[in-house]
C-alpha cells in the first residue's frame, strides 16, 4: 500500500475541520481533509445546525401564516406534517455541501472519503466501505471529528419509538406526542418546535431552571412561553428507566413519575466521536465523553496532534469550531499565533422566540459586587415588531452604573441571534468606545428592530440618579 504525503491531514469536515484546512491552504501547505461520511459539511450540516434550524424556520413560517388575518379564511385548509417539513430542510444542505466543495477544490484541498485510523504519531489509514484503503503521512494533525448524542448503553435505540437528536430528524410521521429528557439547548429546541406542529410535549429537566447559564429572566420567559405553548416542563427528575412496547413508550423518573408519549427523545449530553481513530496506538486518552484535553494552542499531548470543535469540549459552538480551526492552521502554518480567540462567546438557541446572549448575567454580576444598572426595550413597543407580527420578546442591555461600560447583552424573540452582534460588536471595543452612550448617539434606520437598543439604552440611561 503506496503512502501518500501531506503537510497537515485535517480528519473531519465539520466546521472546526474546515476552518483549519483553509486556513492552512491558504498559508501554502499541502492538505487533505478526511471525512467518514458519504459528502463534506460534518454533523453540523446533515444531522444537526443546518436540518433542526431549516425545520425550524419553516414552522416558524406556517406559525405566521396561520396568526396573519390575511390567510384566515384557508388556514383549515393547509395541513403539514413533520415529514414534508424537513424535507424542505434537504435543498439546504445540498446547498451548503455544494458551497464547501467548492471551498475544497478552489483552494487544491484533497478531500478523501473513509474512516481514519492512526498506525502511528505521524501516520494514518483510511478505509472506505468497500474495504480498499489508503495510508496518509503528515507533519501535523488536526482531530476535528465532533461529536454523536450520548447513549446510555440500557436504551435500544434501534427501537423505532426511542429517538436522539440526529434520529428524530428521520421521523416518518408527526406524533401526537412525544417526552423529551434532557432540557438543555437541544431539547429546549426540539420542545419548542415540536409544541409548534400542535404535539402534545413533555420536557424533562434534570436540573432545576432551564438553561441555567442564561440570565434568570430570559429563562423565566422561556418557560413561561413553552407553558403557553401547552409544554409540560418537570424539573429536577432523573431518568430511572424506559419501557418501550408498540403502542408508545414510557420514561420511568426516580420521582415515581411516569411519562407515556409516543416518542421519547434522549436529548441528554454528547459524546466526542473518538472511537476507532487508533488514539490508543499513539498514547492518546479521551475522557469518559470521548474528549481530549487540549492546551490553550488546542495541541494534544501530542504538540503535532490538535483537536478542534466538540471533540476539544465546551464551548462545542459551530461559530467558536469554525474559529478555532482557524486559530489551528495559523499555529501550524506559523508555529504561533498572535491572535486570540474571543473570551465572550456568544450563544443562539433557536426556540420559538429564540434567544441569544453574550457577557455576564445579573445573577454573575451580583455575585462579583459589580454596581450594574438595567436597560430594556420590550419588542411589543418597538414599531418594526408590531409591522411583523413578532411582538414576543424583550433587548436587556447590562451596563456599569459608573463607567457606563456595557457588561451583558441578552435578547429574546424573533431575530435575536441577528440583534446581539450589534451589541456585541460595541461592547467588544476597547476603553471609552464601550459604553451604553453610543446607543443614544447614534441614528437608526426606522422602523427596524435595531432600533431596540436605542430606546433600551434611554431606558436605561434614566434609570440612573
Amino acid at each position: 500500500m503506496a503512502t501518500r504525503e501531506f503537510d497537515s491531514v485535517v480528519i473531519g469536515t465539520g466546521p472546526g475541520g474546515e476552518g483549519a484546512a483553509m486556513k492552512l491552504a491558504k498559508a501554502g501547505q499541502r492538505v487533505a481533509v478526511i471525512e467518514a461520511h458519504d459528502a463534506v459539511g460534518g454533523g453540523c450540516t446533515h444531522w444537526g445546525t443546518i436540518p433542526s434550524k431549516a425545520l425550524r424556520h419553516s414552522i416558524q413560517m406556517l406559525a405566521d401564516y396561520r396568526r396573519n388575518p390575511l390567510f384566515q379564511h384557508t388556514v383549515n385548509q393547509v395541513e403539514v406534517e413533520l415529514p414534508d417539513l424537513l424535507r424542505a430542510a434537504d435543498s439546504v444542505i445540498d446547498d451548503q455541501v455544494r458551497t464547501r466543495y467548492r471551498h475544497y477544490r478552489r483552494n487544491r484541498v484533497e478531500v478523501l472519503f473513509g474512516r481514519a485510523r492512526f498506525l502511528d504519531p505521524h501516520l494514518i489509514e483510511v478505509w472506505r466501505p468497500e474495504g480498499v484503503g489508503d495510508q496518509v503521512a503528515a507533519k501535523h494533525f488536526v482531530i476535528a471529528t465532533g461529536s454523536r448524542p450520548y447513549h446510555p448503553p440500557e436504551l435500544d435505540f434501534g427501537h423505532p419509538r426511542i429517538r436522539d437528536s440526529d434520529s428524530v430528524l428521520q421521523l416518518q410521521h408527526t406524533p401526537r406526542s412525544i417526552t423529551i429528557y434532557g432540557a438543555g439547548v437541544i431539547g429546549c429546541e426540539y420542545a419548542s418546535i415540536m409544541s409548534s406542529l400542535d404535539v402534545k410535549v413533555n420536557l424533562v429537566n434534570t436540573r432545576d431552571r432551564l438553561l441555567s447559564f442564561l440570565d434568570d429572566e430570559i429563562t423565566d420567559a422561556l418557560g413561561y412561553h413553552l407553558r403557553q405553548q401547552g409544554v409540560v416542563i418537570r424539573h429536577n427528575e432523573t431518568y430511572a428507566g424506559v419501557d418501550a412496547a408498540t403502542d408508545g413508550v414510557v420514561l420511568r423518573c426516580k420521582s415515581g413519575k411516569k411519562f407515556k408519549t409516543d416518542v421519547l427523545l434522549w436529548a441528554n449530553g454528547r459524546s466526542g466521536n473518538t472511537q476507532d481513530l487508533g488514539l490508543e496506538v499513539i498514547g492518546l486518552r479521551p475522557n469518559e465523553r470521548g474528549q481530549l484535553d487540549v492546551s490553550p494552542s488546542y495541541q494534544t499531548e501530542l504538540p503535532h496532534i490538535y483537536a478542534v470543535g466538540d471533540v476539544a469540549g465546551p464551548p462545542a459552538l459551530a461559530s467558536a469550531s469554525y474559529d478555532q480551526g482557524r486559530f489551528v492552521g495559523t499555529h501550524i502554518a506559523d508555529g504561533a499565533c498572535d491572535w486570540s480567540l474571543v473570551e465572550e462567546f456568544p450563544t443562539g438557541i433557536y426556540t420559538v422566540p429564540e434567544i441569544s446572549s453574550v457577557g455576564r448575567t445579573e445573577s454573575e454580576l451580583t455575585a462579583r459586587q459589580i454596581p450594574y444598572e438595567i436597560a430594556q426595550a420590550d419588542f411589543k413597543s418597538i414599531a418594526r415588531a408590531q409591522i411583523t407580527g413578532h411582538r414576543v420578546g424583550m433587548l436587556k442591555l447590562l451596563f456599569h452604573r459608573e463607567t457606563l461600560e456595557i457588561l451583558g447583552i441578552h435578547c429574546f424573540g424573533e431575530q435575536a441571534a441577528e440583534i446581539l452582534h450589534i451589541g456585541q460588536a460595541i461592547m467588544s471595543q476597547p476603553g471609552d468606545a464601550n459604553t451604553i452612550r453610543y446607543f443614544t448617539e447614534t441614528t437608526f434606520n426606522y422602523p427596524t428592530m435595531a432600533e431596540a437598543y436605542r430606546v433600551a439604552a434611554l431606558n436605561g440611561l434614566n434609570r440612573l440618579f
